[in-house]
């Protein structure tokens, strides 16, 4: 069984939580990504963040919020994708980069717009009070 090793930020505001839709992508997806050799959690989502959404993540602020894993959306059967997610504060102004078509506030009604795995995280966050 192949694992994608994923990285994302929960940015949440007023009860809902930023999402990303890449170029030639059907589906949102929480912000982040893959680390790139020896880096840690912080440096890789910090990096990744950057790139996407042309912000700066506070490396004190970031929280672990949990890991989730769950089939990866678009390859082949039981290749799973493991999330591991952080909150935290950033400086800038939010803005669509790289590969990043577009981004906006999901609430959870809009669960049908993501990835299974983003799916599970929709439900942990409404399961505590952080999602409508």
């Amino acid at each position: 069984m192949k694992v994608i090793d994923k990285l994302a930020w929960i940015e949440l505001k007023d009860k809902t939580i930023l999402s990303t839709k890449s170029f030639r992508k059907d589906k949102f997806y929480i912000p982040g990504g893959k680390r790139e050799g020896a880096e840690t959690d912080e440096q890789a989502l910090i990096r990744e963040i950057h790139e996407e959404l042309n912000v700066i993540l506070d490396k004190k602020s970031l929280t672990y919020i949990g890991t989730f894993e769950a089939q990866a959306h678009g390859h082949l059967e039981g290749v799973l994708v493991r999330m591991t997610c952080y909150s935290g504060t950033f400086t800038g102004e939010l803005k669509a980069c790289s590969e990043i078509e577009e981004f906006e506030y999901l609430n959870y009604s809009d669960i049908k717009k993501v990835s299974a795995v983003d799916k599970l995280i929709f439900e942990y966050l409404r399961e505590n009070g952080a999602l409508r």
